[in-house]
């Protein structure tokens, strides 16, 4: 059986971490299952959304299973490991050198530790259980983080408060992370699952292409000086013009009917 289970739900697919008993963390055979999922979830032209979730309900991902990445660390050289982690996907899939610009959307049902913390952090959406806790604990053994955390939390939280978290290593609980925009929503734990997924349904039904072309214009901008970024954003416009969804969506509002997109 495999750790990652990936699931259809209509147009949503929901990928779970089964490896409560290890606190879901991941593998090298783990992770590479979910770097497959994620590749198998942009591939598919009737996914339009997707959520992630960690089994049971006492964590979402607590990172790495170091034991085992260091078995693996000691059979296999170490150029081979700099180019893994440098030129493949970071932890997770989607950390790192795996673009997807379909919405992505955890459903934090616990811990979410070093590489589970920045697993959620490459989600567009973070709901979560009122357990749930948050943390980038590297400094306290001597590195930092490696796959995006440094880079993403900043821009979620604001540069005050991802200081606060990495410098300190300290675990953040759900009302804390909710106060600083870390999350969306906090939602009880029996409830967690079904409402995301009820939230990613709601998602689905709008249309498609301006989810996509909208969320590379944003991921594509960080960075840009601002006449740059306006002109991405012009030109996806643009673009968008020419769809088959907008024709749609525009008929569907004078038709006062819900649209039927097809991401066309």
């Amino acid at each position: 059986m495999s750790d990652i289970r990936y699931e259809t739900h209509g147009r949503v697919r929901l990928i779970t971490i089964d490896r409560p008993a290890k606190m879901n963390s991941l593998d090298f055979a783990a992770n590479d299952a979910l770097v497959e999922a994620w590749r198998a979830f942009d591939r598919d032209d009737d996914a339009y959304v997707a959520v992630v979730t960690g089994a049971g309900d006492k964590a979402f991902c607590a990172g790495a299973d170091l034991k085992t990445y260091t078995m693996d660390f000691a059979r296999r050289p170490a150029p081979e490991f700099r180019s893994r982690f440098t030129n493949g996907p970071g932890f997770g899939g989607i950390t790192r050198n795996l673009d997807i610009f379909k919405p992505i959307i955890a459903a934090v049902n616990g811990f979410a530790i070093s590489g589970g913390f920045e697993l959620a952090l490459a989600c567009d959406l973070r709901f979560c259980s009122p357990n749930a806790a948050f943390a980038l604990q590297d400094a306290k053994w001597g590195f930092h983080a490696c796959d995006g955390g440094l880079i993403r939390l900043p821009q979620i939280v604001g540069l005050g408060h991802a200081m606060e978290i990495i410098l300190s290593g300290e675990r953040v609980d759900a009302e804390h992370a909710l106060r600083i925009g870390l999350v969306n929503r906090i939602v009880p734990q029996a409830m967690l699952l079904a409402t995301t997924l009820e939230y990613a349904q709601m998602l689905a039904k709008r249309s498609p292409l301006s989810h996509r072309f909208a969320k590379e214009v944003i991921k594509r901008a960080v960075g840009m000086h601002m006449d740059e970024a306006l002109r991405l954003e012009s030109r996806s416009f643009h673009d968008i013009g020419l769809t088959d969804d907008l024709a749609e969506g525009t008929t569907a509002f004078r038709e006062r009917r819900e649209a039927q997109f097809k991401a066309r």
